[in-house]
């Protein structure tokens, strides 16, 4: 569950919308001021499906839809943009404290990579952090995109990941106890 003093229940600010979604609740005059690296819920509208995460990069923000047109908005990091692949995916795997196998492509980029060729066992150290959630094309094949843990929290609200989106352990933790495999995941353009 996400900590009290982490959330704030009813009709929060957010200043852009999701496509496809109603717009978010206006901020009123009485509302203090939300700290853009805390986890809330906010008000998208009856008429959104539960169950389905958003990613939108231009906001750093992941959107778990919840019934009664709530959602959680969790702040995250992104991919750099030219590594950023829109699309829709579904999550076929879980998994606590994840192995980690930089690409051929990752480690290309950032030859520092090589050392983990044949993959970093889970823990603390790791890149993927306590939790991954592992995206595949809806047609079955693995997209290599996560959506994951980190033990860099200074590194939400950046661009700096190879393609995935991340969270702190304790967000990330929190969004995958709440995930089933098979839920829909949509992540949106880079416009900004």
């Amino acid at each position: 569950m996400l900590p009290r003093r982490d959330v704030l229940l009813g009709g929060a600010a957010a200043a852009a919308t999701l496509s496809g979604l109603p717009a978010f609740a206006a901020k009123t005059k009485d509302e203090e001021v939300i700290d853009p690296r805390k986890a809330r819920i906010i008000r998208v509208g009856k008429a959104t499906r539960p169950g389905v995460i958003h990613i939108k990069p231009d906001e750093f923000a992941l959107y778990w839809t919840m019934e009664n047109g709530r959602a959680i908005r969790y702040p995250i990091g992104v991919a750099k943009r030219h590594l950023w692949e829109p699309g829709s995916y579904i999550i076929r795997r879980k998994k606590e404290w994840p192995d980690w196998t930089p690409t051929p492509a990752m480690i290309k980029r950032n030859p520092k990579y090589e050392k983990w060729k044949d993959g970093m066992p889970g823990g603390p150290g790791n890149p993927l952090g306590a939790r991954a959630l592992y995206l595949f094309h809806p047609n079955g094949g693995d997209s290599m995109l996560r959506v994951h843990g980190t033990n860099a929290p200074k590194t939400i609200l950046t661009r700096v990941s190879n393609g995935c989106a991340r969270l702190t352990n304790g967000y990330m933790t929190d969004l995958y106890d709440r995930v089933p495999i098979g839920t829909s995941v949509h992540l949106y353009p880079m416009t900004t």
